[in-house]
């Protein structure tokens, strides 16, 4: 199964930047690749949310359930609802001299083995720029 791992540095408070990443229904504003993320269930510490993103240029749609860690300022969330075996991952801010450090991790499955082992490799690289893209994203909105 893919793992995908991301970080980078965002020059702003770890709560601030944790507030950017819970507030799922603006990433359109600042995030290419995301068409639509509409919360379509709230409890207390979580959310249900339906995305629509743009990967290589094919849509992709899913439902997943997040989970607000406020006090470590950790997201988890995982697929609920969608195309794929399994999509989870987590989102964690780790505070650091010059600002926060932004973590972003996934591990997806395709759920169909003849053809995983042709698509989980490319897959990953394309899972991985995006996840890329949604980090600068986020650091451009926050350090502007």
């Amino acid at each position: 199964m893919p793992h995908v791992k991301t970080s980078i540095m965002i020059s702003a408070d770890p709560k601030d930047v944790y507030e950017i990443a819970k507030d799922m229904p603006s990433y359109p504003d600042f995030m290419d690749d995301v068409e639509s993320v509409e919360v379509i269930e709230e409890e207390e510490g979580s959310t249900n949310t339906k995305w629509v993103v743009r990967l290589q240029g094919r849509k992709m749609e899913w439902t997943e359930k997040d989970e607000f860690d406020e006090e470590n300022l950790v997201i988890r969330y995982a697929q609920i609802k969608g195309d794929l075996k399994k999509f989870e991952g987590a989102w964690t801010f780790q505070p650091v001299s010059e600002g926060t450090e932004v973590t972003l991790t996934v591990d997806f499955e395709f759920g169909i083995p003849m053809i995983a082992a042709l698509l989980h490799p490319i897959a990953k690289v394309k899972v991985k720029e995006n996840c890329d893209m949604m980090l600068r994203g986020m650091k451009e909105k926050l350090e502007d």
